[in-house]
C-alpha cells in the first residue's frame, strides 16, 4: 500500500497549510503519518521515520526550508519518493525533478498557508487568515480576509487564534510546549471554520490563557538597548521564555514598526534568537541570521537555534548595522 508522508513545521503556519491541504484533498489515516516537531526543529525530512520510505510513496512538506533539508529531499527523489513542497523560507537551489512539484515563494508579505490558499483557489481561505495573523502578517491577513465578509469582531479573533497557535509552537523541546503539535493538528482537523473551533475545544482558552500570562512576563522584561532603528531584549531561561520568545517579538515589531526588534532566550552554553524585521521594511533578518551558524529564516522573521555567549557582541554589532 502507498505511503503519504505529511510533514509540517509545527507553528501556526505549518499546521493550518497541512490543514488546509486535507480539508481538500483527505488521506486515509491508515496510510499516513505526521512528522512534525517545534518550531525551530526544522530538518525534519531527516527523521529517521522517512527511511522507511520507497518508491511510490508521497511526501508532503509544508512550511520547512529547502535550504536546510536539500541533501535528505535529494536522496528521497532518488528513491522514486514523490514530493509536494510548499514554502517561503529562505529556499537555495531548488532541483527540478521529475518527483518534485515545488511552490515556494520567499517574497516578505507571503507565507506558507497563503500559497496553499492560492494552490487551492481560496477553497479554505479562512485558514489561511489564521496562519498569517500567526505568522505576524497582519496586512497579507486582512488583504486575504477582505472577501469573506468578516466583521472587526470575528478578525480579532482569528487574529487572537494564529498568535495561540503559533505560541504553542516555540520551545526547545516538546516538554516546553501546552500541546505537542502533531496532537494540536489532529485537534484542529475536524473544523473547516476556525470559529467553530475557538466554541468547541477548550485548547483554545487553555492556550490563550497561557499566552496572556506568558507575555506579562515578558513585559516586565527592559530592553538591554532601545533606539529608533533597533532593540534588543533578553530573556531568562525558563520554559515561559522559550514559548513566548516569538509571540514576543511579533508584538514588538507591530508596536513600533519603524524599528528592527531582537529577542534572545538565555541558554547554558549561549542564546536562542529570534529577529524581526521592521514591519515597515520586512527584509534582511534571513541574511542577518544566516551568517551565525544554525541561523535562518525569512526576510521578515528570522532566528538563530544557538548563539554562542562569544559570539553576543558580534551579533549585536551585525543586528545595530543591519538595521541602521
Amino acid at each position: 500500500m502507498r505511503k503519504y508522508y505529511d510533514i509540517f513545521n509545527g507553528d501556526a503556519d505549518g499546521l493550518c497549510a497541512l490543514h488546509q491541504l486535507r480539508l481538500a484533498r483527505p488521506r486515509h489515516d491508515e496510510s499516513r503519518e505526521l512528522i512534525t516537531g517545534v518550531k525551530r526543529d526544522i530538518q525534519l525530512l531527516s527523521r529517521p521515520a522517512l527511511r522507511a520510505a520507497r518508491a511510490g510513496d508521497e511526501i508532503t512538506v509544508l512550511d520547512i526550508s529547502h535550504k536546510s533539508n536539500a541533501a535528505a529531499l535529494a536522496e528521497l527523489l532518488a528513491r522514486g519518493v514523490k514530493c509536494q513542497y510548499f514554502d517561503h523560507h529562505a529556499a537555495g537551489m531548488i532541483p527540478v525533478h521529475a518527483n518534485l512539484d515545488a511552490h515556494i515563494d520567499t517574497a516578505p508579505e507571503v507565507c506558507t498557508s497563503l500559497i496553499v490558499d492560492k494552490h487551492l483557489a481560496g477553497a479554505h481561505r479562512l485558514w489561511a487568515v489564521v496562519a498569517a495573523f500567526g505568522d505576524n502578517l497582519v496586512a497579507p491577513a486582512l488583504r486575504a480576509a477582505q472577501p469573506l465578509d468578516l466583521d472587526h469582531t470575528e478578525l480579532a479573533r482569528l487574529h487572537e487564534l494564529g498568535d495561540c497557535l503559533n505560541y504553542n509552537a516555540y520551545g526547545d523541546t516538546t516538554d516546553d510546549l501546552h500541546y505537542p503539535p502533531a496532537e494540536l493538528y489532529q485537534t484542529v482537523a475536524p473544523y473547516a471554520d476556525p470559529r467553530e473551533f475557538m466554541i468547541d475545544e477548550p485548547v483554545f482558552d487553555v492556550l490563550k490563557e497561557a499566552m496572556r500570562e506568558d507575555v506579562e512576563r515578558a513585559e516586565d522584561i527592559p530592553p538591554q538597548f532601545a533606539d529608533d532603528s533597533a532593540a534588543l531584549y533578553v530573556l531568562p531561561d525558563a520554559a515561559w521564555s522559550r514559548r513566548v520568545n516569538g509571540l514576543f517579538g511579533n508584538r514588538l515589531a507591530l508596536s513600533n514598526p519603524g524599528r528592527a526588534h531582537a529577542v534572545l532566550v538565555s541558554k547554558a552554553d549561549g542564546y536562542a534568537v529570534s529577529v524581526r524585521a521592521p514591519v515597515a521594511n520586512p527584509n534582511g533578518a534571513d541574511d542577518l541570521c544566516a551568517c551565525f551558524d544554525t541561523g535562518g529564516g525569512r526576510k521578515g522573521a528570522a532566528g538563530i537555534n544557538l548563539l554562542p555567549q562569544a559570539q553576543l557582541a558580534a551579533f549585536i554589532d551585525a543586528f545595530r548595522a543591519a538595521y541602521r
